[in-house]
This record gives structure tokens, sequence and C-alpha cells, in this order.
């Protein structure tokens, strides 16, 4: 599993980082932004859980 964030539709919410902060954090404009590119099996569950709950839809799996 890949996802990637667009810096241009997220809003800074941090959702994303509260619920999966192993693939997802914080870049250097403030926005959220995925860590890592593949995630690791045991960190799939939450990636997808911080996909399906960016309320403005920024993050899609690759």
């Amino acid at each position: 599993m890949e996802v990637f964030v667009d810096p241009d539709i997220c809003i800074s919410c941090g959702t994303c980082i509260d619920i999966c902060p192993g693939v997802y954090d914080w870049d250097d404009s403030g926005k959220a932004h995925n860590q890592i590119e593949e995630v690791p099996p045991n960190l799939e569950d939450c990636a997808r859980e911080g996909l399906e709950n960016c309320p403005v839809d920024a993050i899609r799996e690759a």
C-alpha cells in the first residue's frame, strides 16, 4: 500500500497525523505529508483510517 497527501488540498487539520503518526507527519509548510511511500503491513490499517477520515479527501492511495 502507498499513500500520498496532496498539499494543495490539505487544510492542516491534523486528523491523519493523530490517527497514524507512523505514516503521516507535518511538513515544513505546516501541511500533512506521508513520511514513507510504502506503508508496511503493520501500519496499513491506521494509514487507511487516516485516509478515510481526512475531511477534505487530500489523501489518496497510490
